[in-house]
């Protein structure tokens, strides 16, 4: 019993990890080709972004003569964004670091069984992080710095822009080692997991930690209650003091941040009431049923997979209604056709579809980890799924049951992010309201539709994109090999 116990992972060439960890090929692992991805579309955005403003700058100098005003705003707009899709990617890479991990259990408790203490094990992890955010950034990198060259040649051959010599500044090189940071950092947090993984665990199959495995978890969540109050006592204030001056704004983003920041930390307890009242909307079938107590019985994982998505959407929902909140507060007392005069309509229509098409580039990076996280838990679930073939399930239910459970994280997701998008927006609107001349307006939320509608449909097909290749690798199992694995 116990050679088969040790051959299996010997196979999967565990007893050789540290030659494996020395070299590149954990690079092959599932996930971590995604995890390069992420790192290069952060990187690539960074350097992109900032050859954007410096080639605004310098447009604004030609024009207008003062290119170094508006410089200084589309800088500051600009690192803004950066930091927002870098924050985002450092979510992604942290879940799908876990989630590997997770996946390791096994052979990161023989690896503690041999002899290596779980400093080590997590050290190896971190250091991977390491080389993902490496390989990444420079891909990053060369993408960014082709935007550069390209994007200037462009606008002066199609809309005869003045020549513009110099693309490529020292400057432009900054995201890329604030990015291969961030990745490591993420890394090192994903692989927190390794210090509780014990020797004993090398007799056992487990992958991920179940609802009563959470209750070890309430020192994080302490915190994460305490940053959240801290995080909603801010944001009152900012709505309060929006009444009065436009410096409120400054608190307001600090205490959003926060909360936001509590709710990622508890999101393994925040999100599986969400998850139970979706769920009761998928009928009584034994697929969804299976579909719903999936995503009940692992609420980490679960989280891992939501938490991108609710990140992409309260960015987006957050923008349009600040947007929308902003310009009903300026245009208060001032009739229609004296408003289309003023141009303020469209020009906060323009600007705030610039930012939401900005802020939607940290959505393709939370979409990217959605479609890792659930390729990677149907790898991991392959003796279940195959269990469950040798119970008479057929290829058509293992199916729908992969698409539901996508479906039910996505849709608890959405609802989240829309909430929240809806709350955020509104407190940064009205946070500004002493900038206006009349001040001291308090309205309620104004809710763009349209916008509205478009990120549920852009959720809608997110949804269907990211469980095509699951369920393709959960229809390809077979019973007797996948049940062979443990």
């Amino acid at each position: 019993m116990s050679a088969v116990a040790f051959e299996a992972p010997d196979r999967a060439g565990v007893l050789d990890a540290p030659a494996r960890g020395a070299s590149l090929t954990f690079l092959r692992e599932r996930g971590m080709g995604a995890s390069v991805l992420v790192t290069a579309l952060s990187s690539g955005f960074g350097v992109a972004l900032l050859a954007l403003a410096t080639y605004v700058g310098f447009l604004a100098q030609e024009y207008m003569g003062y290119g170094g005003t508006v410089g200084v705003m589309v800088t500051v707009l600009t690192v803004l964004f950066i930091v927002i899709a870098m924050y985002v990617a450092a979510i992604v890479t942290a879940n799908t670091f876990a989630t590997i991990v997770a996946g390791r259990t096994r052979q990161i408790a023989l690896m503690r069984l041999i002899g290596s203490t779980a400093r080590d094990e997590r050290r190896k992890v971190a250091n991977q992080g390491l080389v993902v955010g490496v390989i990444g950034s420079v891909i990053g990198l060369v993408v960014g710095v082709a935007v550069a060259y390209a994007g200037p040649a462009i606008a002066e051959s199609v809309l005869s822009a003045p020549a513009y010599e110099d693309p490529v500044t020292l400057w432009m090189l900054l995201p890329i080692p604030a990015v291969i940071l961030t990745t490591w950092v993420a890394a090192w947090g994903g692989s927190r997991r390794v210090l509780s993984v014990t020797p004993n665990e090398a007799l056992g199959g487990a992958v991920a930690r179940t609802h009563a495995d959470q209750a070890g978890r309430r020192g994080r969540n302490g915190a994460a209650m305490t940053l959240g109050i801290l995080g909603i006592l801010l944001l009152t204030a900012g709505l309060v003091l929006g009444l009065y001056t436009p410096l409120a704004v400054l608190i307001a983003f600090v205490g959003g941040l926060l909360s936001f920041t509590a709710l990622v930390m508890a999101s393994a307890a925040i999100m599986p009431p969400i998850l139970r009242l979706v769920g009761r909307a998928f009928g009584g079938s034994a697929t969804a049923r299976m579909a719903a107590q999936n995503a009940l019985r692992y609420p980490e994982r679960s989280s891992r997979m939501s938490i991108g998505v609710v990140v992409g959407v309260t960015l987006v929902v957050m923008l349009a209604v600040a947007a929308e909140t902003f310009e009903r507060i300026l245009l208060v007392g001032v009739p229609p056709d004296e408003a289309e005069a003023t141009g303020i309509s469209g020009f906060i229509d323009m600007l705030s579809g610039v930012m939401m098409g900005l802020v939607g580039f940290a959505g393709v990076i939370a979409a990217v980890g959605l479609v890792n996280l659930l390729t990677i838990g149907v790898v991991q679930r392959r003796a279940e799924l195959g269990l469950l073939r040798a119970l008479g399930l057929s290829i058509g239910q293992i199916r729908r049951m992969v698409l539901l459970e996508a479906v039910h994280i996505t849709l608890s997701s959405t609802l989240l992010g829309l909430a929240l998008g809806v709350a955020y927006g509104w407190i940064g609107a009205q946070s500004t309201t002493g900038s206006v001349p009349e001040g001291g307006l308090l309205i309620a939320p104004a809710i763009p539709w349209i916008p509205v509608a478009i990120v549920v449909a852009a959720v809608a097909v997110l949804t269907i994109v990211a469980s095509v290749a699951p369920t393709r690798l959960a229809t390809r199992i077979s019973p007797v090999e996948a049940l062979a694995v443990e």
